[in-house]
C-alpha cells in the first residue's frame, strides 16, 4: 500500500491556474500507475486525468488543452498543472495509484486501490 497526500488546491478565478501535488510514500512510486479524480458538489467522482509508469496520459474530454499530468519519479510525486480554469471545475481532487505494469493506464476509480484524502478546488465566476 502507498500513502498518498494531495496539496495544492485553493480558491482561483475563473482563468487561472493552480498545480496540484501528490507526494506518495511507504511503496516504490514507480511502480505504480497514477490517475487524478475529482468530485463536484452533488455529484459522482469522475475521471480527470491519468499517467502510466512508462508517462503515457490519458484525459477527459472536458480537460484536454487545460490540464497537464505528470509525474516525477525521483520525488515521489505526482502534478495535475491546471490553467484556463472554469467554475465548473470546482470540486474537491483526488489522487489515486495502483502498482501494476509499466503500460497500464486506468480511467475508472475502481481501478485503483490506494487514495489521496482530496484537496478542494474552487473556482469563482
Amino acid at each position: 500500500q502507498v500513502q498518498l497526500v494531495e496539496s495544492g488546491g485553493g480558491l482561483v478565478q475563473t482563468g487561472g491556474s493552480l498545480r496540484l501535488s501528490c507526494a506518495a510514500s511507504g511503496r516504490t512510486f514507480a511502480n505504480y500507475a497514477m490517475g487524478w479524480f475529482r468530485q463536484p458538489p452533488g455529484k459522482e467522482r469522475e475521471f480527470v486525468a491519468a499517467i502510466s509508469r512508462s508517462e503515457t496520459t490519458n484525459y477527459a474530454d472536458f480537460v484536454k488543452g487545460r490540464f497537464t499530468i505528470s509525474r516525477d519519479n525521483a520525488k515521489n510525486t505526482m502534478y495535475l498543472q491546471m490553467n484556463s480554469l472554469k467554475p465548473e471545475d470546482t470540486a474537491v481532487y483526488y489522487c489515486a495509484a495502483v502498482a501494476t505494469s509499466y503500460s497500464s493506464i486506468y480511467i475508472t476509480p475502481r481501478q485503483y486501490r490506494d487514495w489521496g484524502q482530496g484537496t478542494q478546488v474552487t473556482v469563482s465566476s
